[in-house]
């Protein structure tokens, strides 16, 4: 009788160790928090709302100047 308990006791352990590898997260691993980020930007649309501030706010800023900052500071 206790072989036979013994015997279904080893049989759960194993079955539970199947069901838990089985239910394991495949995760995606990433090369560093650049790609992360570029993964994640992917898989999410930005709101319509926040995409047309987005779209007014950079209207309104000025084009780069065409001269280095440090040339127009130490040029003076």
């Amino acid at each position: 009788m206790k072989n036979h308990n013994r015997l279904t006791q080893q049989q759960r352990q194993q079955e539970e160790l199947a069901a838990h590898q089985s239910q394991a997260p495949s995760g995606k691993e990433f090369a560093g928090p650049e790609d992360l980020l570029r993964f994640d930007a992917a898989q999410t649309s930005v709101p319509e709302s926040i995409a047309e501030r987005l779209q007014n706010s950079s209207a309104t800023v000025a084009p780069p100047s065409a001269r280095p900052w440090w040339k127009r500071v130490f040029e003076r």
